[in-house]
């Protein structure tokens, strides 16, 4: 029986990258039946509705989504696609692996493979704010860190963390100067570290964590962090690998999960077929594992890593001397994969 995926094409580049994606995943025979529907700006000016109800409704039902980057429409009265999915599902992990491709370039020589755990629901993106005087001269926002919300994010980098094997957990806080919030949130890491005697456990004041990357990030495998914290960090780990046209993404709660490229949509290149799809396809090889099918997410990740090691085959963010298109690079994709 087929698996019933949603698809979200996306915005700009969203559709291109997208439909280079989704050919790779049909190349390998995976069964998966789309349910594809559109949000944002493509959404706006159809239904006057950036999300639309049958975009929650098909996620309801199945469960899973891959989506393209959205465009947030500018001007009162719409809020980001992104957050509001993620406060619907209650998609409290943002997880964003920052792996080294060979044929990349990048700062570093040896090989990079970090996972940062977001805290995706809480804290200063709650949305707690308002100006405290009536000329609007200043403005207070209120970051809230609950239990509930600590335990299940730093629970689930830890059973991430068993199940794939990795072997070192860096808890990120500011506990120092925020002792009540951040001093929860390290709390609760603390307290749940035993339970996971195989895996190493420490923590970093975020400031001394942003630098320790930079100096020498191999000394990191897995890490989790509050919500500001993380949106900081995850985007300085992709720099770490050569940016974030290699940086897949997922949003995950308990029962739905919604995988993406995290770039921008780039409405200045859309349509021109020369984006880097790397990340929505690296998005996909995370929502294949999620589901189960761990070998075709396996070949898929081997046959990029091949196609931009070659580099003959590569959009031209990766190769500006020899490069091709968006399609033709999934096309090298694809006759990797076959080979």
């Amino acid at each position: 029986m087929a698996r019933r995926i949603t698809l979200i094409p996306g915005d700009g580049i969203g559709p291109e990258i997208t439909s280079a994606t989704t050919r790779i995943l049909e190349s390998v025979g995976l069964n998966i039946e789309w349910e594809t529907v559109i949000a944002g700006m493509t959404a706006l000016e159809k239904y006057k509705d950036p999300l639309p109800k049958d975009v929650t409704d098909s996620i309801e039902r199945t469960g899973v989504a891959l989506k393209g980057p959205l465009t947030t429409p500018i001007g009162k009265g719409f809020r980001s696609v992104n957050v509001a999915l993620r406060q619907e599902f209650e998609l409290f992990c943002n997880l964003r692996p920052s792996k080294t491709f060979t044929g990349i370039k990048t700062l570093y020589f040896d090989h990079i493979d970090l996972i940062v755990f977001r805290e995706n629901l809480e804290e200063f993106y709650s949305g707690i704010e308002h100006y405290i005087d009536s000329s609007h001269t200043a403005a207070e926002t209120i970051g809230i860190i609950t239990r509930r919300g600590s335990e299940r994010i730093i629970r689930y980098a830890f059973e991430y963390a068993r199940k794939h094997k990795r072997k070192k957990l860096t808890v990120v806080h500011k506990a120092n100067i925020l002792k009540f919030t951040g001093g929860l949130f390290l709390d609760v890491a603390a307290q749940m570290a035993p339970e996971y005697s195989e895996i190493k456990f420490e923590d970093k004041i975020v400031d001394n964590m942003a630098m320790q990357m930079v100096m020498n990030p191999y000394q990191f495998d897995c890490i989790v962090t509050t919500n500001l914290f993380g949106d900081i960090l995850s985007d300085l780990a992709s720099g770490l690998v050569g940016g974030l046209g290699m940086a897949p993404g997922a949003n995950i709660g308990d029962h739905v999960a919604i995988f993406e490229a995290v770039h921008g949509s780039a409405p200045d290149i859309a349509g021109q077929n020369i984006a880097n799809p790397s990340a929505q396809i690296l998005a996909a090889v995370m929502m294949l594992d999620y589901i189960g099918e761990k070998e075709a997410a396996r070949k898929i990740e081997k046959a990029v890593a091949a196609v931009i090691e070659d580099g003959k085959y590569v959009t031209k963010d990766i190769n500006s001397v020899n490069y091709v298109g968006t399609s033709e690079f999934a096309d090298a994709v694809i006759k990797k994969l076959q080979n």
